[in-house]
C-alpha cells in the first residue's frame, strides 16, 4: 500500500504517527541531517504497521518533508 507521508523532523512530540485515510503525519525527534530522519521514519513505520524494516520503502521525496512511502505486507 502507498501512503502520502508528511514528516515533521526535530519535533518535541515525536515519535508519533497520526493516520488519516492514506495520509500519514509523522513527528520525529531526529534532525534531517545525513538521512537520520529517513532512517527513523522507516523504523517507526515498520513498528507502527508491524512489518520488517525492509518492507518499508521511500518511493519519492527522500530529501523533502512530503514523501510517498510504500509498505509491503
Amino acid at each position: 500500500m502507498i501512503y502520502e507521508v508528511v514528516v515533521k523532523p526535530n519535533s518535541k512530540k515525536g515519535p508519533l504517527v497520526i493516520a488519516d485515510n492514506n495520509a500519514l503525519t509523522v513527528y520525529l525527534r531526529e534532525k534531517p541531517v545525513d538521512g537520520e530522519a529517513n532512517i527513523a521514519l522507516i523504523k517507526l513505520l515498520s513498528k507502527h504497521f508491524g512489518v520488517a524494516k525492509s518492507c518499508v520503502v521511500i518511493k519519492t521525496g527522500s530529501r523533502g518533508r512530503k514523501k510517498l512511502v510504500e509498505i509491503f505486507q
